[in-house]
């Protein structure tokens, strides 16, 4: 009788979040999540696959558009992600009574975050901000000092966060502002590693931006669609909800669309181009001999029905093979991890910026991993480790003053005299 009156009593505050604790248990646990038919029986479902879909093709959009725009404003893209990713990774160790305590410390992650910003992109964009400003001479000499000097003003503005840091620590605070350090530290490793690459592998041509982040996309897609449509078996257990049909459904759709995409994009020389500086103007280029079509016997084991003896590919195709390969067996462990993060902290999603999807950072787990890789593969077997007069000249360029430029060319020119004489 006692039961009963319990269970029909109004709970206490203290009982009803047990009774949710135990719930969410058992939704984390994903012992039982393929016990019920198809997930596409569930009308909830149904409505969370609408949701998805028009965000889905709205983020695909803004990317096309954003694509097509250029390569600074594919960085411009990654820095505002970037910015979004910190945000929702920062707010995962914040404690609200703590903050009240130490009103400066937001503002003091935030300035570590934009030090590693400019020291990454400083590195990174250098040479193509002296070729972009080199017509004008007063530019030139302000931009070449600033390299020159970037490490030691990235330098002085992390000892003033490290000092700032030291000066603001309380008494009792101690170990929840040294687990912000480490904690702003692992993001800023986390969040640049991967940024860094990505801005790179943008300026050696947007095809080796676009590809690897195109396969990403179309993996993840096809594997909630087969996992949605047909999925029965569980994969892992830190994500409940991804199955094995999922994962060989999407495995082999984004291998497919890896040698499909490689030929439509490998034709056009605005995405093929790299950008030597930090203009917004169209380019052309000659063809890379990645990106020049050449014929290809089919093997004998072709049937004779099959109507084609021959194709056409680009010998990009080959390698993008190897990206696809990689974007559908090993980028989604970066998913996997992301998963056993979020269970670590027992929260659903990152963020709630992206209806259906959850935060930037749900969107970006895989990415990251692929966005490695792929700078990997393209310096060890695609680009020519050789040095050139190109990159002879952006030394140049970059880290000589306009005299000792001038110095060079007396030198060089009575070098070339002296030879031909």
């Amino acid at each position: 009788m006692e039961e009963e009156n319990v269970t029909s009593s109004p709970s206490t505050p203290v009982q009803r979040l047990r009774h949710r604790r135990r719930s969410n248990e058992v939704v984390l646990d994903g012992d039982k999540v393929n016990a019920s038919p198809l997930l596409v029986n569930d009308r909830n479902k149904y409505k969370s696959f609408m949701v998805r879909t028009y965000s889905t093709l709205w983020m695909i959009g803004g990317f096309v558009l954003v694509v097509y725009m250029g390569h600074l404003y594919i960085t411009a893209m990654v820095v505002v992600i970037q910015i979004f990713m910190a945000k929702e990774l920062f707010n995962l160790l914040r404690k609200a009574p703590e903050d009240k305590c130490l009103p400066g410390i937001k503002q003091l992650n935030w300035h570590f975050f934009f030090t590693a910003m400019l020291f990454v992109y400083g590195r990174i964009l250098s040479q193509r901000l002296a070729n972009t400003v080199t017509a004008d001479q007063f530019l030139y000499r302000l931009v070449s000092g600033l390299i020159k000097y970037h490490m030691a003003i990235c330098y002085f503005l992390y000892i003033i966060g490290f000092m700032w840091f030291i000066l603001t620590l309380k008494k009792k605070m101690y170990k929840y502002q040294f687990g912000q350090y480490a904690w702003t530290h692992m993001i800023l490793i986390v969040v640049f590693t991967q940024s860094s690459f990505t801005v790179a592998n943008i300026f050696e041509g947007i095809f080796w931006f676009l590809l690897p982040a195109s396969l990403i996309i179309i993996n993840d897609i096809f594997a909630y669609i087969f996992g949605f449509f047909f999925g029965r078996t569980p994969l892992i257990k830190l994500s409940p909800k991804k199955t094995w049909e999922g994962f060989i459904g999407a495995s082999v759709t984004t291998i497919i669309s890896a040698f499909i995409l490689a030929n439509i994009m490998g034709r056009f020389p605005w995405l093929t181009c790299p950008r030597q500086d930090l203009s917004t103007g169209w380019l052309q280029c000659d063809a890379d001999p990645l990106f020049k079509p050449e014929p290809f016997l089919l093997p004998a084991w072709i049937p004779n029905w099959f109507p084609w003896k021959e194709m056409t590919v680009l010998p990009v195709q080959w390698h993008a093979l190897c990206l696809g390969l990689f974007a559908s067996i090993i980028a989604p462990f970066g998913g996997f991890f992301a998963s056993g993060f979020k269970r670590a902290f027992k929260i659903k999603d990152f963020g709630d910026s992206i209806p259906g999807h959850g935060g930037i950072t749900d969107r970006m787990d895989c990415q990251m991993v692929m966005a490695v890789f792929a700078y990997i593969y393209l310096q060890s077997f695609i680009v020519s480790q050789s040095i050139s007069v190109d990159k002879i000249l952006d030394q140049i360029l970059t880290n000589l003053t306009f005299e000792e430029q001038q110095a060079l060319f007396m030198k060089l020119g009575q070098l070339l005299k002296d030879k031909l004489t």
